[in-house]
């Protein structure tokens, strides 16, 4: 058994509010005068989302957009600030495979994807003075995690009736791994998802037209399954 050299003074934990983002240049001021340093950012805050367009109201948009993106380049920002004076650091983006394709039921979620994609994208090209910065965008497929029971629908108030067998999914742990190598690797962008949604990011990217099709097909019976509760 390996024993963790870590003491008191290697773990600092704070409470964190993606969406008070007044909060946050304190909160990275904390783990400064704790750390003196900040090496990497793991952006993995976020709220899924289970829902048709139709039935939804925007107030759910508003708060996807304000947690998954604001929130996130709101922290970002301060944190690069750091990070441009030392020249040095990983920005890690928890994104999805839902930010590189489009799904039914979750508008909002890939809208914020797909967002956080452009944004981090675009800043990875206005660092290039600063080649030891280092942009890293994970694009997982479904994995193990609450993120089910905690899904934005229809309104704000309500919350999902059943979150639906998991086993299926990517074990949490393998997923970390695979993130932990990315990052280790400076990897721009990783897939990290089993087959078959690896196969559909392949067509998307490549086969625009079959994946619309393919989609379609999956969509109409995914929508079926959720109007039928399963």
């Amino acid at each position: 058994v390996e024993i963790s050299s870590l003491g008191d003074k290697d773990i600092l934990v704070l409470r964190l509010d993606l969406t008070d983002r007044s909060s946050h240049e304190a909160a990275t001021n904390s783990v400064l005068k704790h750390f003196g340093k900040i090496d990497v950012l793991v952006n993995n805050g976020g709220r899924s989302q289970r829902s048709l367009f139709v039935d939804t109201n925007l107030d759910v948009y508003n708060a996807i957009i304000e947690l998954n993106y604001l929130g996130t380049i709101s922290l970002t920002k301060h944190v690069l600030n750091h990070m441009i004076q030392r020249r040095k650091g990983k920005i890690v983006t928890v994104s999805s495979v839902m930010g590189i394709m489009g799904a039914p039921l979750a508008t909002g979620y890939c809208a914020s994807k797909h967002a956080l994609q452009g944004f981090f994208n675009s800043l990875r090209t206005e660092l290039t003075d600063y080649p030891e910065i280092s942009i890293i965008n994970i694009c997982p497929g479904p994995v193990q995690s609450q993120i089910i029971q905690n899904v934005f629908t229809e309104n704000l108030a309500k919350s999902l009736e059943s979150s639906g067998d998991q086993s299926h999914k990517m074990p949490t742990a393998r997923c970390v791994r695979l993130t932990l190598v990315s990052t280790v690797n400076d990897l721009k962008e990783a897939w990290i998802s089993d087959h078959p949604y690896l196969a559909v990011c392949y067509l998307w990217q490549y086969a625009p037209t079959w994946a619309w099709w393919l989609m379609n097909r999956m969509g109409k019976r995914r929508i079926q399954n959720f109007k039928s509760g399963v």
